[in-house]
């Protein structure tokens, strides 16, 4: 499903040994520097941040919802597929604190390099990158090592700029107070693979999602290859 190598999206100078304000002047200028590809309009602003069409049909509102933050589960086939399908359409995505993410599924799916920020080391502020990043980017996804659960007065500049800016936020390994939804996400076959024969071509993804207001839904996801009729 995915070529080696391609593991690097655009990322931002070293930000290790910078000042705060350092810091955040190395981003804003990356975030400038983005260009949309030529000929196609950037993601529109609708509330929402695009995903797939069966992903969408169990998530509140269509999609990941634009000023909210998200909880999802350490899925990184989910997540390069969310970061394919909306830097494909014109989004502008930022990844921080993954370093080991490959983005060849990305490129597979047709998504756009040139489209993503990369901070694989957010340094010890790394609150302080996301909350620059949702101000101007469509997606920023926060992946955190373990478990940790963020008080309401920890998270509340984030989400203060979260609130005033563009972006959906995707926490990962990360619990903030009232998200938008919960999305839990595990892989659950491998397709390709025959007996110590063949290679991963496509995955299927079991996602169940849970919001205030709306009853649990679940879906899967067949990522990659589709799932073809033999005849034996």
């Amino acid at each position: 499903m995915t070529r080696t190598g391609v593991r690097k999206a655009a990322g931002v100078p070293d930000l290790q040994g910078l000042s705060r304000e350092a810091r955040i002047s190395a981003l804003r200028a990356r975030m400038n520097a983005l260009e949309t590809p030529g000929g196609e309009a950037p993601a529109e602003d609708v509330g929402v941040v695009a995903v797939g069409e069966e992903l969408a049909g169990i998530l509140p509102g269509g999609g990941l919802v634009r000023r909210r933050h998200t909880h999802l589960a350490d899925c990184p086939a989910l997540v390069v597929e969310l970061i394919a399908h909306c830097s494909a359409r014109g989004g502008h995505v930022a990844v921080v604190g993954w370093p080991e993410l490959s983005y060849a599924g990305v490129v597979d799916s047709g998504g756009k390099l040139g489209n993503i920020i990369a901070v694989p080391d957010p340094g010890p502020e790394p609150l302080n990158i996301s909350a620059v990043l949702v101000e101007g980017l469509d997606l920023v996804i926060h992946r955190f090592p373990g478990r940790l659960e963020l008080s309401p007065g920890r998270a509340r500049p984030l989400l203060a700029k979260l609130r005033s800016g563009t972006a959906a936020l995707v926490l990962i390994g990360a619990e903030v107070a009232s998200p938008a939804a919960d999305i839990d996400a595990r892989v659950s076959t491998y397709r390709g693979l025959g007996t110590g024969t063949g290679r991963i071509n496509g995955v299927d993804i079991d996602v169940a999602v849970t919001a205030k207001g709306h009853r649990p839904a679940r879906t899967r996801l067949t990522l990659g290859e589709k799932p073809r009729l033999r005849a034996v």
